[in-house]
């Protein structure tokens, strides 16, 4: 299939200027940025180039169809009317998922068995089957997602989410994503001259996606992708997309990257993460109080997504700290800081108002995004 596609790439609620940023330095210039998803048109090789690429993309989509429905068989008759031999194969998997909001076909579950039904129907017209189907080749998963009885029919190209880079081993109690920890370091000015440190490095997420920024390292470099298998987007495509990640990478760039944590268990695990990722020994871990960290070169970066205190308990521990790093960055003016936290009263005890605030939702917490502009020297 040489003739252009449109893709969806969704985005978590509050980075979807961030998605449509990156899709624009890939070359796609004319993007529509909607709640949750940037769209745009291109041809399949942007299937492999933006699942390799996006830092902060959720997933890679395929829109096969928009139609509005009110009925079943509105739904059904539409469904059936669109090309989907063109996308997927005899033998090809084809499950069905799906979502309704404010709509008069408002039953999941229906929605879900009358598009399959309609896909079947269809591919065994086109593909001169009598009997059932197969579905022993390559997945293809279909959404229907209905939006006031506007009705989109997308297939997934990306699989699992982007976020699973296939670098974490291990994993504390609540890690962050891996694309909100690098939308967190793509919102702030740092470029990998500069020194970075997460004081709060937990599974050291922010602290690797930073690393694989510094180095222009693809994201998706070491991972699997469904449409990797799609007999339309051939594989020659995501060869010459590999190529140009290798091209690209900046092996060379040094860096100055760290993550502290109080926890050993957690360093190790960071270390671990780190290796897996392929950065070796180029991010320094240390067990630490966030106390007794004390900056040894001018203008760094702090980011980080320290504890919230959303447990009763925690709070007293959690303010204290915030009240440490806001010491230590007080002594430290040349120093930027964004901090991540649901704590409505952060600001009180880091001890100074932000320069900028960016509402983020990390998971389904509603969180800030504290950003302080340092002084550089």
């Amino acid at each position: 299939m040489n003739r252009q596609v449109t893709l969806i790439a969704t985005a978590a609620m509050g980075l979807e200027a961030v998605v449509a940023r990156e899709v624009k330095q890939l070359g796609y210039e004319e993007v529509q940025v909607d709640n949750g998803r940037v769209v745009f048109q291109a041809d399949p090789s942007a299937i492999a180039r933006c699942n390799l690429w996006l830092r902060t993309a959720d997933r890679i989509k395929v829109l096969v169809g928009e139609f509005k429905a009110t009925t079943f068989d509105e739904l059904f008759e539409q469904t059936k009317a669109l090309p989907w031999e063109t996308y997927i194969q005899e033998n090809g998997e084809f499950p069905v998922i799906g979502k309704s909001v404010k709509s008069t076909l408002y039953s999941v579950p229906d929605c879900q068995r009358i598009v399959k039904k309609a896909v079947v129907e269809r591919l065994k017209q086109k593909h001169g089957i009598a009997s059932w189907l197969e579905e022993s080749g390559p997945r293809h998963r279909i959404e229907v997602a209905i939006l006031k009885d506007t009705v989109s029919l997308t297939l997934d190209t990306s699989g699992t989410g982007l976020h699973k880079r296939g670098y974490r081993v291990g994993q504390g109690e609540a890690p962050i994503k891996e694309t909100l920890a690098a939308a967190m370091v793509l919102l702030t000015n740092w470029r990998p001259e500069f020194p970075l440190h997460d004081p709060f490095c937990g599974s050291g997420t922010i602290a690797i996606e930073a690393a694989l920024i510094g180095q222009n390292i693809a994201p998706g470099f070491n991972r699997e992708f469904d449409a990797e298998n799609w007999h339309w987007v051939k594989s020659d495509l995501w060869e010459k997309a590999l190529e140009e990640a290798e091209d690209l990478a900046n092996y060379d760039q040094e860096l100055h990257i760290s993550g502290s944590d109080i926890d050993h268990k957690m360093v190790e695990i960071a270390k671990a993460n780190s290796i897996e990722a392929g950065l070796g020994e180029l991010v320094n871990w240390r067990q630490m109080q966030v106390a007794d960290w004390n900056p040894k070169q001018d203008n760094g970066y702090m980011i980080t997504n320290p504890p919230y205190g959303e447990r009763l308990g925690d709070r007293p521990e959690v303010e204290k700290a915030y009240k440490e790093l806001g010491s230590i960055m007080k002594d430290n003016p040349s120093w930027s800081g964004y901090i991540l936290t649901s704590h409505e009263s952060f600001e009180t005890f880091y001890g100074k108002q932000a320069t900028k605030k960016r509402k983020l939702f990390n998971g389904f917490i509603k969180t800030d995004y504290y950003q302080y502009f340092g002084k550089h020297i």
